[in-house]
């Protein structure tokens, strides 16, 4: 159910779904109390053959130095919840570590007391707690304690055509307003001036939701637990959120498939998605490439006319405008190996940039570098090559201002209820999707603004009021 963080906007799973079918019978050998039993049970939802074979070869390296074995496990990551749950039961089958988790997962995970709080501590406190973005830091805590580590991170951005935009003397969609006014001018026969998601039963349409809400102030809940969805502020993402999907986008339901294929048809000039659309994009992957009109003659063309805005101003911000990003994290488990902490240690120095090799465009550093060389790890991934059937560098397809934007947004994040250190309700948020079924019903016109705000508000007061 917490599959949507990268599989709703562009991280495809290839991994044989066996793999999370037979992941209690392959960690038999894991962690059962506090010695070291010589063996380190990694639990991985990076499950795609190469990213396994980069997160095999860090795994060995380390091994071999260490003295101590590993078990590497692909696990599915919207199984993994429940295949967690079914090893706490067991009584002797829980892994040491899981990685690449999600805010909402950790929350779950903490909430169960499956998370050793002062190992991810202990971790971050030897790699350097200021070598970490300190947003990454707070989003990944309960209060003053790290609830795991957090490793990397992916934006929400808005894609927009420069070429379209200059043309039309537009400024670039920094703004609620200068968004619904490019919008407005560039709908024009045959082509929408933005796609974005409308599918009821796709976490993807909420988080394009939240995006917009984390520019404006508008707040999922309160302090206490409280449902906010009726904020003046709210009000104005809701407003701006039915103004894009009625005359302005495609027809029909809009998911992560048909977003993407609008913007890269040409169809429409402005998409809301993640940063894992930059190497397709670029013409990098064959499953899914531009398919415009001028893309035929030059795969890059549409990277080469497209610009990123990472946070979108409401009116109410206040100056302080967030964007949505979703950072990932190590969760060491309750009762891991005592080395556990060591090999996270590694996997975030040693082994770091191999790490971030994997999809450099959707794992944004959150650890930016050392003591002694701040910013080693992110020049490191600013040179990383991206793509899947083809590589380039960043550099070679996109320019530095976009690279400097996403290496920037995890500095400008925020999210729904984690500050507020209401994080529990994301799980049955994202599992039910109340917001999602709601904007889909004012994008099909079925219910206007006004009412899917009560509709929103409602759910969520529903849900946070449950034992």
């Amino acid at each position: 159910m917490f599959r949507q963080n990268r599989a709703a906007v562009g991280r495809l799973t290839i991994a044989a779904s066996a793999a999370a079918a037979t992941a209690l019978t392959l960690t038999a050998c894991g962690s059962g109390g506090p010695e070291s039993d010589g063996i380190i049970t990694v639990w991985t939802v990076e499950t795609q053959p190469e990213r396994l074979a980069i997160q095999q070869a860090a795994m060995d390296a380390w091994a071999e130095d260490a003295g101590v074995e590993t078990d590497l496990v692909p696990v599915e990551e919207d199984q993994v919840s429940q295949l967690l749950s079914a090893a706490a039961l067991s009584g002797d089958d829980m892994p040491d570590v899981v990685n690449a988790i999600s805010p909402g997962l950790v929350r779950s995970f903490d909430r169960d007391g499956y998370l050793d709080r002062d190992a991810a501590a202990e971790v971050v406190e030897a790699l350097g707690e200021d070598t970490f973005t300190p947003e990454a830091l707070e989003l990944t805590s309960d209060g003053d304690e790290l609830l795991a580590v957090p490793s990397d991170a992916w934006p929400m951005m808005v894609y927009y055509r420069t070429d379209l935009f200059e043309e039309a003397g537009l400024e670039p969609p920094t703004t609620y307003d200068d968004l619904r006014a490019a919008a407005e001018q560039l709908t024009t026969d045959g082509r929408y001036g933005i796609t974005l998601a409308t599918d009821a039963a796709d976490p993807f349409t909420q988080q394009t939701l939240e995006f917009l809400a984390q520019g404006n102030g508008c707040e999922l809940v309160d302090d206490a637990g409280e449902a906010t969805l009726d904020s003046p502020e709210c009000t104005e993402t809701i407003e701006l959120y039915a103004d894009l999907v009625g005359e302005l986008s495609p027809d029909g339901t809009q998911g992560v498939e048909s977003t993407r294929s609008s913007y890269f048809a040409g169809q429409a000039a402005m998409a809301v998605w993640s940063s894992f659309l930059l190497d397709e994009m670029a013409g990098l992957r064959e499953e899914f490439t531009p398919s415009c009109d001028e893309c035929a003659d030059d795969p890059g063309w549409l990277a080469e006319n497209t610009a990123v805005v990472p946070v979108v101003e409401g009116p109410s911000s206040g100056g302080e405008a967030a964007g949505y990003v979703e950072f990932v994290s190590w969760g060491i488990t309750d009762g891991a190996d005592p080395e556990t902490t060591d090999f996270v240690e590694y996997m975030m120095s040693d082994a770091y940039v191999d790490w971030l090799s994997m999809a450099p465009e959707g794992k944004v550093p959150v650890r930016t570098g050392t003591a002694d060389s701040p910013t080693e790890y992110t020049d490191a991934w600013s040179e990383l090559e991206i793509g899947v059937d083809s590589k380039k560098t960043f550099s070679d397809v996109w320019p530095t201002e976009v690279t400097d934007t996403l290496a920037a947004a995890p500095e400008a994040a925020d999210r729904w209820a984690l500050p507020q250190g209401q994080g529990a309700i994301l799980g049955p948020i994202t599992s039910e999707l109340p917001l999602a079924k709601a904007a889909a019903d004012l994008g099909s016109g079925s219910i206007d603004a006004a009412q899917a705000q009560t509709t929103m508000q409602d759910a969520v007061s529903d849900i946070a009021g449950r034992d």
